[in-house]
């Protein structure tokens, strides 16, 4: 859970980096369930940057050359087993059970 925390602390600064003003992060949790959706009011991602985001030497940053935010988030959410889904409006990213 710690691991999960960290990385969505991890998106929600990039999300504010990249220009957002706003980033609501919702947690639903129920007895099989936990469900995290992160979404900014940010432009969203381009086609290029949605094919290449689970990438971890993918970055759309000049300061470095790796971009390990989703991936780290995609390794906690599979690790306690949950996959990771993003919506079709490519606004958030949601962990789904």
């Amino acid at each position: 859970m710690k691991e999960l925390s960290l990385n969505i602390l991890d998106i929600t600064e990039n999300s504010l980096k990249a220009g957002a003003t706003l980033v609501t992060v919702l947690i639903e949790e129920s007895e099989s369930l936990m469900k995290i959706s992160i979404e900014d009011d940010g432009v969203g991602m381009t086609g290029e940057v949605l094919s290449s985001v689970e990438n971890p030497f993918y970055t759309t940053r000049k300061t470095r050359k790796v971009g390990m935010g989703i991936p780290l988030f995609r390794f906690a959410a599979e690790h306690s087993r949950n996959p990771l889904c993003y919506n079709g409006d490519l606004t958030s990213v949601e962990q789904i059970a």
